[in-house]
């Protein structure tokens, strides 16, 4: 995989990936109560797909970073790393939800029914996602492989992450902001997520046209 098929794969895996969030992120909020099984399983499948293409993105983004600067790779595996985990560790999230709501026997609401999801969704998903975002932030400042603002935005939500890590101490109320499970801490999270990875998939994807691979002749002006 040379440089510029890199920028393309991490551009549209961040795009397909962002896009998919984005439509899941509001079904969770059409129902005041208990949701019905179809809404649960859809959003469900639709976050799945959504991390399927994160694990691409996480893995051209790595490939992107070794091609522009090899000394550099370390920080892209880091990248690489947390960003598996943490699709690992919402996968496993989602694998809970569903089963619980397939083995109901009556609509439930698995953010509140399905304890194990709390720190899942909430604490752990929070700090591996600062982690990733770190080590991407950190990643394109010191190789320029991106823009200087796609850096510094991650560097900036990785933050907001962190913030939220604490809230494991303050309920199991999805209506609070600030809870283990609250909207806060797992809706918004993941939606501030979701257009910072669409504005860097589109900023990838563009950087592409622009690149000359190494060993191409110069353009003739």
């Amino acid at each position: 995989m040379n440089e510029t098929v890199a920028r393309r794969l991490t551009g549209l895996a961040g795009i397909a990936g962002a896009a998919a969030f984005i439509i899941e992120v509001p079904l969770y909020f059409l129902y005041s109560g208990p949701p019905p099984d179809s809404n649960v399983l859809a959003r469900l499948l639709i976050g799945i797909l959504a991390l399927a293409l994160l694990v691409v993105f996480v893995t051209a983004f790595r490939e992107l970073v070794r091609r522009t600067d090899p000394a550099s790779e370390w920080i892209g595996t880091l990248a690489f790393a947390a960003g598996l985990v943490y699709a690992t560790v919402t996968l496993v999230s989602s694998g809970l939800e569903g089963g619980a709501v397939i083995a109901a026997d009556r609509p439930i609401d698995p953010t509140v029914t399905v304890h194990a999801t709390y720190l899942l969704y909430g604490a752990i998903g929070r700090l591996m996602l600062a982690f990733f975002l770190t080590a991407v932030g950190c990643a394109v400042s010191r190789t320029k492989v991106l823009p200087r603002w796609t850096g510094r935005s991650a560097l900036v939500l990785a933050g907001i992450n962190l913030a939220f890590v604490p809230s494991v101490f303050f309920g199991n109320t999805p209506a609070h902001f600030y809870a283990a499970n609250g909207w806060g801490t797992t809706a918004l999270m993941g939606a501030l997520f979701s257009y910072w990875l669409l504005a860097l998939g589109i900023s990838a994807y563009r950087s592409a046209a622009g690149h000359t691979p190494a060993g191409s002749p110069a353009p003739r002006r």
